[in-house]
């Protein structure tokens, strides 16, 4: 784990926990925003939307009246987001925690919205309306085949039903015959904030019991009541209803599914998933990774944010 270039006394120290979904990165970042006096910065593409709760694993009430929380239910489900606009809201955030002296505990799982805020965005090409409406015809799924072919670690970081972001993907590839991740790769800065990058990745068959038990809570919980909902109120085309679990669930409330399907498909996707966030992650410079959290030694944490003894 190493200092991020930032030298400036007053900015924001920063400890960001990444890894797959169901790694255990909800409950460290709780640990650790007690033990260094932090709060926890949301870094999920999803737990922005207001709605998104249960198939989020959005913190509940109770987790976030231990602890301060940001970045979650800053947009409605039918609004468009970007990594852009996560970046300056997560500026905005981080400045607020600093300004009360405490610690920011970034926690989430999109690998492009992390990097975007830590590193910085690349000047990119204007959108071609053309190529967009090409993509939309085609599909998500042959445009995420074709993504695959020319920039794989892009589409390996890319939910399978984000139309959107496939489709920018590969547009920039088409416009500028250079892959997107090659094109970051080239204007990575520094990172913009005094960091420590905690990776969490436990052996995979616990993982997968991770994954699948929790999904089973969310049913439990009532995500197919949610689904429902959010397709009462906004329809059943809205970006966020191609999220993992989601869609599936939103497949078997349009009877395209049984119910018992949809929840295998939405578990095997999820673990897909997790695979490739650790594969993002991996590739991402100066993570220290930990199979087991409870291990993590907290003091060299604790003397970067000045809370040593």
């Amino acid at each position: 784990m190493t200092v991020g270039t930032g030298t400036d006394a007053a900015a924001p120290r920063v400890v960001a926990v990444v890894g797959p979904t169901a790694s255990g990165k909800s409950a460290l970042s709780l640990r650790l925003a007690a033990e260094l006096d932090g709060e926890i910065l949301s870094c999920d593409s999803m737990q922005v939307y207001r709605g998104l709760d249960i198939g989020t694993a959005k913190p509940s009430a109770a987790e976030r009246s231990r602890v301060p929380h940001h970045l979650l239910d800053v947009a409605d489900p039918d609004e468009d987001f970007s990594a852009a606009r996560f970046a300056e809201l997560a500026d905005v955030a981080a400045a607020d925690v600093a300004s009360r002296g405490r610690v920011v505990v970034a926690c989430g799982g999109t690998g492009l919205y992390l990097r975007a805020w830590l590193r910085g965005l690349f000047p990119a090409p204007r959108s071609d309306p053309a190529i967009r409406a090409r993509h939309r015809e085609e599909g998500a799924a042959a445009v995420r085949a074709r993504l695959q072919d020319v920039d794989p670690a892009a589409a390996a970081a890319i939910l399978p039903g984000d139309l959107k972001r496939l489709s920018r993907a590969l547009e920039v590839f088409e416009q500028t015959g250079v892959p997107i991740t090659e094109l970051r790769r080239r204007a990575a800065r520094g990172l913009r904030y005094p960091v420590r990058l905690v990776g969490l990745s436990p052996p995979r068959p616990l993982l997968h019991e991770r994954v699948d038990a929790r999904f089973d809570a969310m049913m439990a919980a009532g995500l197919v009541d949610e689904v429902r909902g959010l397709i009462s109120r906004h329809g059943p085309d809205i970006r966020p209803l191609g999220a993992l679990g989601y869609a599936q669930l939103r497949a078997h409330l349009q009877g395209l599914l049984p119910l018992d399907e949809a929840v295998r498909q939405a578990k095997r996707d999820t673990r897909r998933y997790a695979r490739r966030q650790l594969t993002w992650f991996r590739a991402e410079p100066d993570v220290a990774w930990h199979e087991d959290p409870d291990a993590l030694d907290l003091e060299p944490l604790r003397r970067f944010c000045g809370r040593g003894g």
